[in-house]
């Protein structure tokens, strides 16, 4: 069997807390709930969850910040804006994209796109135009939220 046959669903995005309360809260606020959470000392990991969103079936996990778990790029020094790595963002669609910025800035983020923005994605065969908007979480991560787009 080839791997493109054996993989079934996208399941989860990982990330590292600075702070790991405030990041539940805040991913509860957008819709997830915790499904369970553990420990495992061997990873210097104290704190871990997964969060689920019922909505759109999908899982977040999130860590303690000193969790010693393979990742992209370097720790994320305290106070520092962002670090660039291979996780680029979380991307959720959803139906309104400025109100979504909009509650997610009420919820503690920061405004990265400076409202929201629509954008025509072009090649030589199609024309797919995007309305999407973009937060840094409490955390730092970013989050783009984009209305629904058909890209086949």
């Amino acid at each position: 069997m080839e791997l493109s046959e054996n993989i079934t669903a996208f399941h989860h995005v990982s990330i590292k807390a600075q702070n790991f309360e405030e990041t539940i809260v805040f991913y509860e606020k957008l819709g997830f709930t915790v499904a369970h959470d553990w420990s495992l000392p061997e990873f210097n990991l104290e704190k871990c969850a997964m969060l689920h969103h019922p909505n759109i079936n999908y899982y977040l996990e999130i860590c303690d910040k000193n969790a010693d778990m393979p990742t992209q790029g370097r720790k994320r020094v305290e106070n520092e804006e962002y670090v660039e790595n291979a996780l680029l963002h979380i991307c959720f669609t959803v139906k309104n994209a400025e109100t979504a910025r909009e509650k997610a800035i009420e919820y503690g983020a920061k405004d990265l796109s400076e409202g929201t923005f629509q954008l025509d994605l072009i090649n030589k065969n199609k024309s797919v135009t995007v309305k999407n908007s973009l937060v840094y979480s409490p955390n730092g991560e970013v989050i783009e939220f984009l209305e629904n787009v058909n890209f086949s």
